[in-house]
């Protein structure tokens, strides 16, 4: 076997963990050939296609690194056009690639069903650190991002009690409130406002009015693609050649606007950014990197393509692509971890 193995989308921590895993399972047990598309899939769509040899040398050390050691792309789409698709199924198969391993986010997923669906055989890795991805509870990235997003409402906290403030933190999560709901739990968040409940800028006012009497500060975990109610997401720009065309963020930049005019104590917002995807991934995250690459390969050697590694109830297994393409996961209105927040006094800004 010759299996091609690309990471697509935005880059997070434990890719290089599942590279490692997918090639140390297939090197070992089959004796497969393992090929690394180079950034993505815009390294399988290029007139000579860029690949590099990944063998045990290549993927040993590489664990606990953060990003990707092939690159990676959010741009290239291999379905723009019918000759874009043709010269990428070309390549594959001139490179005499027998299945590909595509380690993305929903975009990702989606356009390997699109090539699966076109004749070449696939299997895909969960990855985001928005944990948006449907069909899978956890995926490799997530546990990293929501532990830097901690860190920093810790760090944001004595700001906010020293002066007296109320400190609005935004992170990443585009449509999905994952990253926002759980570090703003761990990280002791006042208000936490999320993509799945418009927010209400008289309910989060009132909550840091009481605190100004009582605490002196306040601080806010808000989600990227959080609105306010009867309004839209914050679009900080609109990328033309890339499958999902809207950059979110500036939401906090936006609310903060909105409640400085009710509030005595003076409002300040920090963006968190890419921060949220760099740096080594924990340990869980490497843990659960390394098993789905492992799953991966299991696949593949079982002749089980055009699949996504899933991880369900605790339990690994898998699901066709079709199930999981040009869908996102969001915080279902129910969730435990909601209720928890309400039940503590965690405004939810509704």
């Amino acid at each position: 076997m010759r299996i091609g193995v690309l990471t697509g989308g935005g880059d997070c921590p434990g890719l290089n963990a599942v590279i490692r895993a997918v090639t140390k399972s297939l090197l070992r047990q089959c004796g497969a050939e393992v090929l690394g598309i180079e950034d993505g899939f815009a390294g399988l769509m290029d007139v000579a296609p860029r690949t590099q040899r990944l063998d045990w040398e290549r993927v040993s050390g590489i664990l606990m690194r953060g990003g990707t050691i092939l690159g990676t792309s959010n741009k290239a789409n291999p379905l723009a056009s019918p000759a874009l698709t043709q010269r990428t199924l070309d390549n594959a198969r001139a490179l005499g690639l027998d299945a590909l391993v595509a380690i993305g986010g929903d975009g990702t997923m989606a356009l390997a069903h699109g090539l699966a669906e076109h004749g070449l055989p696939v299997v895909g890795v969960p990855k985001t650190i928005d944990n948006d991805i449907v069909g899978c509870e956890r995926s490799f990235g997530f546990d990293t991002a929501v532990a830097t997003v901690t860190e920093a409402l810790e760090r944001i906290q004595t700001t906010g009690q020293s002066h007296g403030r109320v400190m609005i933190v935004e992170t990443m999560g585009r449509y999905a409130g994952w990253i926002a709901l759980e570090a703003g739990l761990a990280g002791a968040a006042d208000v936490i406002l999320l993509p799945e409940i418009d927010y209400d800028v008289d309910a989060v006012a009132r909550v840091c009015r009481e605190r100004e009497t009582r605490q002196r500060y306040t601080v806010i975990c808000i989600g990227e693609g959080a609105k306010v109610r009867g309004g839209a997401m914050t679009v900080e720009r609109r990328v033309a050649d890339s499958p999902d065309p809207l950059r979110l963020g500036g939401v906090a930049h936006v609310l903060r606007e909105q409640l400085q005019p009710l509030l005595h104590s003076e409002v300040r917002a920090t963006v968190l950014g890419h921060v949220q995807r760099g740096g080594v991934p924990t340990p869980f995250d490497r843990v659960l990197a390394t098993q789905f690459g492992n799953q991966a390969a299991q696949l593949l050697m079982a002749g089980q393509v055009n699949r996504m590694v899933t991880l369900q109830a605790g339990v690994l297994g898998s699901l066709p692509l079709a199930d999981v393409a040009h869908q996102h996961r969001n915080v279902p209105l129910d969730h435990p971890l909601l209720q928890a927040a309400r039940q503590i006094g965690v405004s939810l800004g509704d």
